[in-house]
C-alpha cells in the first residue's frame, strides 16, 4: 500500500462551518455564516469567514479605503485620468511627498498636501488594526505574539514615514507612496548616505531576514517530512513527544548537531522574524541624524578598508605656474 504523503494527497474536510467560540454580548457578533472552497483548501484552510471586525475594524478599513483613494486618484490625475496609461504605468507611478522647501509645514495639496493626508489616514489604518488584532488574541485567551510582530512592522513604517523626517525637518526625507518609486527612494537612500550596506543595523536586518526564510523553510520542510506520522499536529508534539517529533530531533541531531523542540522553532522563528524590522529601522533611523555617510563611518572605525592608492595623486591645476586666471 502507498504510504499517505500530504504535500501531494491534501485532505479537506466538509463539515458545517465553524463560526468559533462562543463570546458573551456583542464581542461575538460576527459578519457572514462561512463558506467554503476548494482550492483555497489546496494552500490552507477551505473555510472562508465568518468575520469579526468591531469598531475598530471597520474603522481601520474605512481609514484604509480612504488612503488608498487618495493615493490612486493622484495617481490617476498623473496621468490626465486616461484609464489606459493608469493601467499601464501603475507600479510607476507615485504621489511623492512634500519638497524640502515646505520642512514639516503643511504645503499645498497638489504639492504634496494629499501625501501628508493619505500617511494620515494610512497610519491611523494601521494602527486600528494592531489594537483590532491585540483586542481579539486577549478575547480568545491567546497570547500578543502576533500583535507585537506586527508592531515591528509598524516601527520600520513609522521611522522611514514619520519619525526620521520629524527628526531631519523635512517631509521630503519620507518615502514616496508608489511601487517601483518607493524602490527607486530606497537606492536613492542608500547612495546618499554612502551605501547602506556598511550600516551595521542592516547588517543585521539582512541577517535576520535570510535567517527567518532559513528558519522558516527548515521548519516547514521538517514537518511536511514528518506528517506521515502525525507531524503537522504540532500542540500535540509539544505536550507530548511522539515518533514524528522524536525522528525530527534525531535528523537535525544527526546533520548539524543541535536540534530545536516543537515550541521552541517557533520562537526561534518568531524573534528572527521581529528583529529584522526592528534593527533595520534603527538603521534608517541613525542615517542621516547621526551618521551621515556609513561607508566614512566604517573606514574610521575599522569595519571597512580604505581603498589602495593605485594612482598617483591628482594635481589641483589651479596651482600650477603658468596657468591663465
Amino acid at each position: 500500500m502507498a504510504e499517505y504523503q500530504n504535500i501531494f494527497t491534501q485532505v479537506q474536510v466538509r463539515g458545517p462551518a465553524y463560526v468559533g467560540v462562543p463570546l458573551p454580548g456583542s464581542l461575538g457578533a460576527r459578519t457572514g455564516k462561512g463558506i467554503f472552497s476548494y482550492w483555497l483548501g489546496k494552500i490552507g484552510d477551505a473555510q472562508i469567514g465568518p468575520i469579526y471586525l468591531g469598531w475598530t475594524g471597520v474603522a481601520s478599513v474605512l481609514c484604509g479605503l480612504v488612503a488608498i483613494e487618495i493615493i490612486g486618484l493622484n495617481m490617476w490625475a498623473s496621468v490626465n485620468w486616461d484609464p489606459i496609461q493608469f493601467v499601464r504605468q501603475l507600479p510607476w507611478l507615485a504621489l511623492e511627498p512634500p519638497a524640502p522647501k515646505y520642512g514639516i509645514s503643511i504645503p499645498p495639496l497638489n504639492e504634496g498636501g494629499w501625501w501628508l493626508i493619505a500617511g494620515f489616514f494610512l497610519t491611523v489604518s494601521i494602527l486600528l488594526w494592531w489594537w483590532h488584532v491585540y483586542k481579539r488574541a486577549r478575547v480568545l485567551g491567546m497570547g500578543t505574539h502576533l500583535a507585537w510582530a506586527f508592531a515591528s512592522a509598524i516601527w520600520l513604517y513609522l521611522v522611514i514615514g514619520f519619525i526620521r523626517p520629524v527628526l531631519l525637518g523635512s517631509w521630503a526625507e519620507a518615502v514616496p507612496f508608489g511601487i517601483f518609486p518607493h524602490l527607486d527612494w530606497t537606492a536613492a537612500f542608500s547612495i546618499r548616505y554612502g551605501n547602506l550596506y556598511y550600516n551595521p543595523f542592516h547588517m543585521l536586518s539582512i541577517a535576520f531576514l535570510y535567517g527567518s526564510a532559513v528558519l522558516f523553510a527548515m521548519h516547514g520542510a521538517t514537518v511536511l517530512a514528518m506528517s506521515h506520522f502525525g507531524g503537522e499536529r504540532e500542540v500535540e508534539q509539544i505536550v507530548d513527544r511522539g515518533t514524528a517529533y522524536e525522528r525530527g530531533a534525531l535528523f537535525w541531531r544527526w546533520t548539524m548537531g543541535f536540534n530545536a523542540t516543537a515550541e521552541s522553532i517557533h520562537r526561534w522563528a518568531w524573534w528572527f522574524a521581529v528583529l529584522c524590522p526592528l534593527t533595520g529601522g534603527i538603521g534608517m533611523l541613525l542615517s542621516g541624524t547621526v551618521v551621515d555617510n556609513w561607508f566614512l563611518w566604517g573606514v574610521k572605525h575599522g569595519l571597512v578598508p580604505t581603498y589602495p592608492a593605485v594612482f598617483p595623486p591628482v594635481v589641483d591645476p589651479n596651482t600650477l605656474t603658468g596657468v591663465l586666471p
